[in-house]
């Protein structure tokens, strides 16, 4: 137990090593970041997909309420912060169309069906959770596809970018925004039963951290927590790996897109903090004594089921601009409209989600809903 808790450390230590001699210091802080993701979402079970199941179907609002102030501590910091440092801190800005909230609503039922959202999707893939790794692999190739479409989609139509901070200015955005979660907190609060409204000490500390690490992120980065880019991009690198001309395609001949297509993948910040969080996620479940117990087995159907609705839950994804925690948590979190309004829409789906999952996934024993 020993050599495989200091194996664990080598190989944490070792990557930050790797990306901070081949990529500078800057690569190496968001891989620790990352990691800092990776242990707190696995270590104290702090999630997303799950918090938004558990109020929906069984009046369990702990789980939401941790999100919540995770986001409001964020928001505290990182709308003066912005305004302080215009030219060199982004929020999560989006525009808000058809595609978008579409995109949401589909990534609401997709992420109920594999058990995950982006960050989830990586926590499980890390523990060792089949699921999560067929998922991942799902995601990656989803994402991609979408970058492939996604001039298509805006062109259905969409406003333009509406920030708390344009349409407020930085202070009373600030105060809107914390105004709006605490709406959404009151309403959590009344559906909740007794005893499942207030989170426990383990999701209060792990909201903290979570902040904390957003916020660093975001200084090192100079732009908030994401997920979908670097899995798009890790499967563009696969694809132009594979004989892919993606020169021609609109996104990825874009000036950013295409030097980061070309760039190493160390050179991307939102990948480096998505190895971090695997790697993170590893480790938790390596270290722990007693492992938790892994996915029970699906249906050979239900495997190939879990693979389509992660093609779909990237493709989303991509659409949405961003999933629980790039639209949700960074786009609120940093004053962006498009995150509230993926908040409903995504929502809306998760609540069909849960309506299709016993349906969707079936243990390989028994023909009961997989829990």
């Amino acid at each position: 137990m020993l050599l495989q808790r200091a194996s664990v450390l080598l190989i944490a230590l070792g990557f930050t090593a790797f990306a901070f001699i081949m990529a500078g210091p800057r690569a190496g802080l968001l891989v620790m970041v990352g990691l800092g993701f990776g242990l707190v979402l696995e270590g104290l079970r702090f999630g997303f997909a799950g918090p938004w199941r558990m109020i929906m179907t069984d009046r369990d609002g702990r789980g939401l309420i941790a999100q919540l102030i995770a986001i409001a501590l964020v928001a505290l910091v990182a709308f003066p912060l912005m305004a302080a440092n215009p030219g060199e801190l982004v929020g999560a800005h989006a525009p808000i169309g058809v595609a978008m909230i579409l995109g949401a609503f589909v990534f609401g039922v997709m992420m109920q069906l594999v058990m995950g959202c982006g960050s989830g999707t990586l926590v499980n893939a890390g523990s060792g959770n089949l699921v999560g790794l067929i998922a991942l692999v799902g995601f990656i190739g989803g994402s991609f596809a979408g970058t492939l479409h996604l001039g298509w989609w805006t062109g259905l139509g969409s406003l333009p970018v509406i920030s708390a901070q344009g349409a407020l200015g930085a202070q009373m955005g600030l105060i809107a925004t914390l105004a709006g979660l605490a709406l959404v907190a009151a309403v959590t609060l009344s559906r909740a039963d007794p005893g499942k409204r207030m989170p426990p000490a383990r999701l209060w500390i792990a909201a903290g951290l979570i902040a904390a690490l957003a916020l660093a992120n975001l200084v090192i980065a100079g732009q908030p927590w994401g997920i979908v880019y670097g899995l798009g991009l890790w499967g563009a690198k696969l694809a132009q790996a594979g004989g892919a001309d993606l020169a021609q395609t609109a996104f990825w001949a874009a000036d950013g897109n295409a030097a980061r297509l070309s760039a190493s993948i160390l050179t991307d910040v939102t990948s480096l903090t998505n190895i971090g969080l695997l790697i993170g996620a590893f480790a938790v479940m390596r270290w722990r004594a007693a492992p938790g117990a892994q996915t029970q087995a699906l249906t050979p159907l239900s495997y190939l089921a879990v693979l389509g609705a992660a093609l779909v839950l990237g493709y989303s994804a991509r659409l949405a601009f961003g999933c629980n925690v790039g639209a949700f948590f960074s786009g609120i979190s940093t004053g962006s409209l498009h995150g509230w309004v993926w908040l409903v829409a995504a929502f809306a789906g998760s609540i069909l989600g849960i309506r299709l999952r016993p349906m969707v996934l079936r243990p390989a024993a028994a023909q009961g809903a997989y829990a």
